[in-house]
């Protein structure tokens, strides 16, 4: 008999191999107590060797009798959920998805099985390679059918979703609990975050619960990767190359008209950052298939997804410790469109000054607000001097509030947290971006600094030059002393020498610390380090430029001076203390921000009030 592609799945198969009777026969023994054929049936399903026109002529029969498969007969159904149905011919495909829908339709208590089944082909199966003598369990990268199995899966989860309406209820915890090790290969992760956002495409209202689930996966891995590491492993990788070059050279003199680093590629040296690039550029490129139809913005979509990353922001970035890099996807979606981006300022303003947010909270709002206004290059003059507008009032709010209190107002992180992550905000911004603020009328642009009334925070009784970063306190000081907006030299001198020792027993004995209570922030949107999704980033950031006048630079002050040929002046900076007063670890701290105390510049945020 010849069969075709056509008839295959109406064509009885020819001389396949089976022993027993018919499943429907196998059932019916089953139920009267004969399980010799049942447990015969499960041993062929499982044979490894089965042939496509076996697993058709199973497939058939257990869709004509699929009423009678109920929970009793569930490790017969496992063993058929476990046929090797990818890869197969179209035939098995398709009679394996007719088989999926029958199932599902009639029998909903396997929904969550069969939701199992296909998400565990979201990644390349496993294979098992023997080196030396060992064997060595991998993903098959190589295997030729990867884009048309992951194509199948998602057909299968199309079908199921049809049958059974509720299904995405049930799908998210399996999303979730299948997600692989973050230890596994960059291809593992990049084929499963990969087919988690594709899933969203055609099961939208799981989208913001997706999101979350990767974002969750992608911060174990930020924190995991200090900026530190990567910095350092990279230029130990560099330095090896030239090591390796100038051995090459020595050994061989070829006139080759070739760069020594010709061949190197975009792979991260640091292996948890190699595979937090490879997720990164998967979420870049999802934001930017999302929001774009045939090239053009899409408003309504963008803005929906934008909905849907500020939640997960709020509840997963925002309060996380040393992030560095997973908090760019806002700010490259920010980039589409200017309204988005004043609405992500917008939010982060409410934040801040928002009391009923603990004050960890509203730091870190504070962090945001300061490092997006001085990095995002699409971010307008007027939009920077209207936030300007809105810190300075509220900082000028807050020193009024101080002042007729009636109380003897002191320098106290604890106590006033959020007022002075509210003035390195402001000083930060102005450090990146008053020379933008200055260029267009520099008569107009002096009139607008001196309106912000900076000498009057600067000299309050809160004494915030005390607190904040010293190169922020530095570079705030030479740039306003050089456009004579506010003189801080006698601050920052005064601030220097009543740095005295005291005694504290915070820490469960007595010790011996400086009493300087630095700021200890950090800047979220320093420099993006890894390399193939930093080049979405590139174009949209403004990267740190040295002061070239030398006399910006005072030398009397014992502030630290500008560092040369450094994209940015705060590159993993401490504060320069052997001691932070009031900033021993709590249960608070632990349970908002991340364990592990690693980034770039480092930082923690004190206790609320």
């Amino acid at each position: 008999m010849e069969i075709d592609g056509r008839d295959f799945l109406n064509t009885p198969p020819v001389k396949t191999v089976r022993f027993g009777g018919s499943v429907a026969e196998t059932l019916e023994k089953h139920k009267q107590g004969n399980s010799s054929d049942y447990e015969l049936l499960k041993h062929q399903l499982a044979d490894p060797e089965i042939k496509d026109a076996q697993i058709i002529n199973w497939l058939q029969e257990f869709r004509s009798c699929v009423t009678q498969l109920t929970k009793d007969h569930e490790q017969l159904i496992y063993s058929v959920l476990r046929l090797p149905w990818l890869g197969r011919s179209q035939a098995v495909v398709e009679e394996y998805m007719a088989f999926l829908g029958n199932l599902v339709s009639a029998q909903t208590v396997y929904l969550c099985a069969c939701l199992k089944m296909v998400v565990s082909h979201f990644t390349p199966r496993r294979v098992t390679v023997c080196e030396g003598g060992v064997d060595i369990s991998d993903s098959d990268d190589e295997d030729e059918n990867l884009p048309r199995n992951f194509d199948h899966c998602h057909q299968a989860l199309q079908l199921i979703i049809r049958y059974v309406p509720f299904t995405s209820r049930f799908l998210v915890p399996i999303l979730q609990e299948n997600f692989p090790f973050i230890q596994k290969s960059s291809r593992t992760l990049e084929c499963y975050v990969h087919n988690l956002l594709r899933v969203t495409v055609y099961i939208p209202s799981i989208r913001r619960d997706v999101l979350e689930v990767i974002i969750g996966k992608l911060l174990k891995l930020d924190v995991n990767a200090s900026r530190t590491d990567i910095e350092e492993a990279e230029e130990k990788a560099l330095q090896n190359q030239k090591a390796d070059d100038q051995t090459e050279e020595g050994l061989f003199d070829m006139d080759e008209d070739v760069s020594p680093h010709q061949d190197r590629t975009d792979l991260m040296v640091h292996p948890v950052a190699e595979r937090l690039d490879t997720l990164m550029a998967v979420l870049m490129a999802y934001i930017k298939d999302v929001c774009h139809v045939n090239g053009s913005l899409h408003v309504e979509m963008t803005k929906e997804l934008y909905k849907d990353l500020l939640s997960v922001f709020d509840k997963l970035i925002l309060p996380t410790h040393a992030s560095c890099h997973v908090q760019y996807t806002l700010f490259y979606l920010c980039s589409f469109r200017l309204a988005l981006a004043e609405a992500f300022l917008d939010h982060l303003w409410k934040i801040l000054q928002n009391p009923s947010q603990p004050a960890v909270i509203r730091q870190a709002a504070a962090g945001y607000l300061g490092s997006f206004l001085a990095r995002a290059k699409f971010i307008p003059v007027i939009t920077v001097r209207a936030c300007l507008d809105l810190l300075l009032s509220l900082i000028h709010r807050y020193i009024d509030s101080q002042d007729s209190s009636g109380r003897q107002v002191c320098c106290d992180i604890s106590l006033h947290g959020p007022f002075y992550t509210a003035c390195q905000a402001v000083f930060y911004t102005l450090i990146f971006r008053h020379r933008a603020i200055l260029e267009a009328n520099m008569k107009k642009g002096l009139e607008y600094l001196q309106s912000l009334n900076l000498e009057r925070v600067v000299m309050s009784q809160l004494n915030p030059l005390k607190v904040c970063l010293p190169s922020v306190t530095s570079m705030f000081a030479a740039i306003t002393r050089k456009y004579q907006v506010v003189f801080c030299y006698s601050v920052i001198e005064r601030n220097n020498r009543i740095a005295l020792p005291v005694v504290r027993s915070s820490a469960g004995g007595d010790s011996v610390t400086t009493n300087t209570n630095p700021l200890d922030s950090f800047f979220p949107f320093d420099p993006y380090l890894l390399k193939r999704s930093g080049k979405l980033i590139e174009p949209l950031y403004q990267v740190w430029e040295e002061l070239a006048d030398a006399e910006l630079l005072p030398t009397k002050t014992g502030q630290q001076s500008s560092r040369e040929d450094e994209d940015d002046f705060l590159c993993g900076e401490a504060p320069q203390t052997e001691g932070i007063v009031g900033m021993t670890p709590s249960s608070f701290d632990s349970n908002v921000c991340s364990p592990n105390s690693i980034g770039s510049p480092p930082s923690s945020f004190p206790r609320p009030f």
